[in-house]
């Protein structure tokens, strides 16, 4: 007969793990701390969840777990595109001046080769299916064909009041001759009208597109088309591409677009729900500026608010003994660091140096002195520190305050540094002596040690790197035809007639750079030697992301010289971008400019794949010098407003309007 066990199932479970055999291992005192670690282990498993940050709105806390989840699933499923963009890449292209971390190279390889042939394949078929949809010799001007087509594949018409705001009930719109003319602004030339009308359209196709398959994400990816966030904003959607795109959308009077950004922006743009790391230098001139320009031209204190809100949570990052700030700050944590690969622990000249013009004006609107306190400690650092052979290192360590490596740029790590001491002189209604100083220091010191001449002739500016030079100049250096430009318009001195002569040189190698390409966009970068000349020779140097620089010259050379070329150079680039980056989706960048194929029809077309990323500056440096370049010179006059580095226009104190300062200045 069977003895029936008279044990548990809990007693029997730990007779198995500690048998009664084992001379008393498992003692009153030892069940209990095994039950206790049990209970423990359990605790933090089930419980932790109670201990995440709290959600605002329906969820709470367990909402936070779900779309955790939910991202990831998302991922998993249709995981991004690689970012490879051909050969060893060095930098990531979805970064407006190239200084983020490197991606992993271990992914890329498990990934680049299978998903790269899919995507050129699927590319290919795609393009050929839609070719002659996608070249676009010409605009269409005939009214009753694009009445048939769609708003986001064709530019707009123009009508009597283009490029005003559509007058609400409420609304009034002001008539003031003195106040600066932020809208209209039509050239009489009837080209110049055509063509702008066109880059609205692109504007049109642009924006349409982010709003149906990316709205609130940062950026848009065209191809694909869904949301796109570049590791540069942290890991949270927080709408990039609305806010940078605010004040041309103002500008070519898309009123209603704007009226739909504003709305996200006061209900949406809350920087304590970003997550990671993010960069300090590309919040300030996207978010930043873009929040400030909206604040100028509408006076809604919202914009203000938002951006002292964004401003004081980059405050961290300047807690360092000189003053110089780190390159990225954990909004949440308050916490700030610098890239681990940036010449052992250095902050980078083109980040810190490109903070003066927001902070500065941050504080006359708000009259809050702690903005400009911030930034005018970094001048006073930079100043002091003597510079090799008169030219500033790209890297500065904001503990030691000493100079890392021995690399001098115009172009990626350096550039908008210099842009920034020119124009925060000009935003400052040329109070800012000290900016002048150091500027045109450091112009004549670029002049005499990294300006050189072609075989040919062309003007090109090249890099200092350990004692010699690289002749070698970025896409981002093309900025530099502007600067001096504008320098030579306004300081009218002894070095007024050469550094135009620089200008108009620098713009001419930009434009060649273009020109001897397959596809006439610009590449990432251009050599020169006894054999080449303004072509790229490394395949990572091959790509173009959207970028803006070459056009912003042709933009600022056009106001200062009325020289027809530089118009006639623009639409070469909005027919190249018309060609070979629209898609259905959207603009997507491309990976390699020379490479191009013969289609059936011997149209040609683009043989490489696309990034399939649409850039926010895109929206709010490209296309918006674009419809400059073809409008009146009294819209966003030179001599009432100056542009940060993406594009965005600050009111010059003492001469604008809308400059709105918190009191008399």
């Amino acid at each position: 007969m069977a003895v029936k066990d008279s044990k548990g199932p809990c007693k029997r479970l730990l007779a198995f793990i500690m048998p009664p055999n084992s001379r008393g291992l498992c003692r009153t005192r030892e069940k209990q701390l095994f039950i206790l670690a049990l209970g423990t282990i359990s605790f933090l498993c089930f419980g932790s969840i109670w201990f995440l940050p709290e959600k605002p709105g329906p969820g709470g806390k367990v909402k936070v777990v779900r779309d955790k989840l939910q991202a990831e699933v998302e991922n998993l499923i249709l995981p991004p595109p690689p970012e490879d963009v051909g050969g060893d890449v060095n930098i990531n292209p979805n970064i407006r001046h190239g200084v983020i971390d490197k991606p992993d190279p271990h992914k890329l390889e498990e990934k680049a080769h299978l998903d790269a042939q899919i995507e050129l394949d699927e590319e290919i078929k795609r393009i050929r299916k839609n070719q002659e949809q996608q070249v676009l010799a010409k605009p269409s001007f005939d009214k009753e064909k694009d009445s048939k087509k769609s708003s986001s594949s064709s530019p707009e018409a123009l009508d009597n009041k283009f490029a005003k705001p559509d007058q609400k009930p409420d609304e009034v719109v002001k008539s003031n001759s003195d106040e600066p003319k932020i809208q209209g602004g039509e050239d009489p030339d009837a080209t110049a009208k055509e063509r702008r009308d066109h880059v609205k359209g692109m504007m049109k196709h642009a924006w349409d597109n982010y709003v149906t398959y990316a709205w609130g994400k940062n950026e848009l990816r065209p191809v694909s088309k869904r949301g796109h966030s570049a590791s540069i904003f942290g890991s949270s959607s927080m709408g990039a591409t609305i806010v940078d795109s605010m004040d041309t959308l103002y500008i070519m009077g898309m009123m209603e677009d704007f009226d739909k950004g504003k709305e996200w922006i006061s209900n949406n743009l809350d920087m304590n729900q970003m997550g990671g790391d993010v960069s300090v230098f590309e919040t300030n001139i996207r978010y930043v500026g873009g929040l400030l320009t909206a604040y100028a031209f509408t006076g809604d204190e919202m914009f203000k608010q938002k951006a002292v809100h964004i401003c004081d949570k980059l405050l961290p990052a300047f807690d360092t003994p000189t003053g110089i700030p780190y390159a990225l700050v954990n909004m949440r944590a308050g916490s700030a660091k610098n890239f681990g690969w940036a010449s052992g622990g250095s902050s980078i000249l083109s980040e810190f140096g490109t903070l003066h013009m927001e902070f500065a004006y941050l504080s006359d609107i708000t009259g809050n002195p702690v903005y400009r306190k911030k930034v005018e400690k970094i001048r006073e650092t930079i100043s002091q520190v003597e510079r090799p052979k008169n030219l500033y290192p790209n890297y500065l360590h904001p503990k030691t305050g000493k100079w890392g490596q021995q690399h001098t740029s115009v172009g990626a790590l350096g550039d908008s540094f210099y842009e920034y001491l020119l124009k925060e002189w000009l935003r400052s209604g040329k109070r800012d002596l000290q900016a002048k100083k150091m500027f045109d220091e450091a112009a004549k010191d670029i002049e005499e040690m990294l300006i050189q001449k072609s075989a040919s002739g062309l003007t090109y500016i090249a890099e200092w790197k350990y004692g010699r030079l690289e002749h070698k100049m970025d896409h981002l250096a093309c900025f530099a035809g502007g600067m001096y430009g504008l320098a030579a318009e306004n300081e009218k001195d002894a070095n007024s007639e050469r550094w135009m002569d620089i200008a108009k040189g620098i713009t001419h190698t930009c434009h060649e750079s273009y020109d001897r390409t397959d596809t006439k966009l610009g590449p990432e970068a251009f050599r020169f030697s006894d054999a080449v000349e303004a072509r790229a020779l490394k395949q990572n140097e091959r790509y173009y992301i959207l970028r803006p620089e070459t056009v912003e010259s042709y933009f600022l050379m056009w106001r200062l010289t009325k020289d027809q070329k530089y118009r006639d150079w623009g639409w070469e680039m909005v027919q190249a971008l018309d060609k070979h980056c629209k898609v259905d989706g959207g603009y997507s960048g491309v990976r390699n400019v020379y490479q191009v194929e013969n289609a059936m029809d011997n149209n040609v077309e683009v043989g490489g794949n696309k990034d399939d990323v649409q850039q926010s500056f895109f929206l709010a440096e490209t296309l918006k010098y674009l419809y400059l370049l073809f409008s009146d010179d009294d819209l966003v006059d030179l001599s009432q407003w100056v542009f940060n580095t993406e594009a965005h226009p600050l009111p010059v104190k003492g001469v604008n309007t809308f400059y709105r300062p918190h009191s008399e200045l």
